[in-house]
């Protein structure tokens, strides 16, 4: 099992969500990885805690389709499929095309100067070979895009799948063979936000989802 170890007290969160979201963000980042076998008694030992709020914390994970959880074959970190793949990255396509054309139209000066600055951090990652730190920024810079799309709704439905897209995201940049890649698609979208050309933004943000998808799914046939 991955190395959970015990959890830290945060006296503004109840001790069943930071459980959660340990586990939650160990199976995100691979940590914990698919088809791994989740057991309360051993994860409760390694954090600390009784068995009780792990329980509950398993269930949720299972409701978000994180864990699967099988009669007498007990619980495990959910599989990802091709079919998963190309469900939840065709409608994040859809919604990045919308919100980048939206943000290219919206976003202030400052919003701008703040994605150049995310993408040198990036490059920095990338020079120091700091894979999570990459990851993190890949985020950013599109969270930052969201924001500057001025649609809450469209935020919020995005959200809804954001830890499917970060499991992704852990797949495709888990090695360096994809982050150059990443860095020149993000680069050409924020030049297109520069140049308010909204349209071009959209469609380069769209394809930008649609290469990590045909990536992602080359690389899981193969195996």
């Amino acid at each position: 099992m991955a190395k959970i170890s015990k959890i830290k007290m945060d006296d503004y969160m109840p001790l069943r969500d930071v459980i959660f979201n340990t586990l939650r963000d160990a199976i995100v980042s691979g940590e914990l990885k698919p088809g791994e076998r989740l057991m309360e008694v051993t994860l409760a030992e390694k954090m600390g805690v009784s068995r009780t709020p792990v329980r509950e914390a398993v269930r949720r994970l299972e409701m978000e389709g994180l864990v699967t959880m099988t009669p007498r074959k007990g619980t495990h970190v959910a599989e990802i499929t091709v079919k998963d793949i190309m469900d939840v990255l065709e409608v994040r396509a859809a919604l990045d095309k919308l919100a980048t054309r939206l943000a290219a139209e919206r976003a202030k000066p400052e919003t701008l100067r703040q994605l150049e600055n995310i993408h040198k951090q990036y490059i920095a990652c990338l020079q120091k070979e700091n894979i999570s730190g990459a990851i993190k920024k890949d985020v950013e810079f599109h969270e930052v895009i969201y924001n500057a799309a001025g649609n809450a709704k469209l935020t919020n439905v995005a959200g809804n799948l954001r830890e499917q897209i970060y499991r992704f995201r852990v797949l495709y940049l888990k090695d360096f063979s994809n982050a150059e890649e990443v860095l020149k698609e993000h680069r050409a979208i924020l030049k297109a936000m520069q140049e308010k050309d909204a349209e071009l933004a959209g469609k380069l943000a769209e394809e930008h989802i649609v290469h990590q998808q045909e990536t992602i799914i080359q690389r899981m046939e193969k195996k």
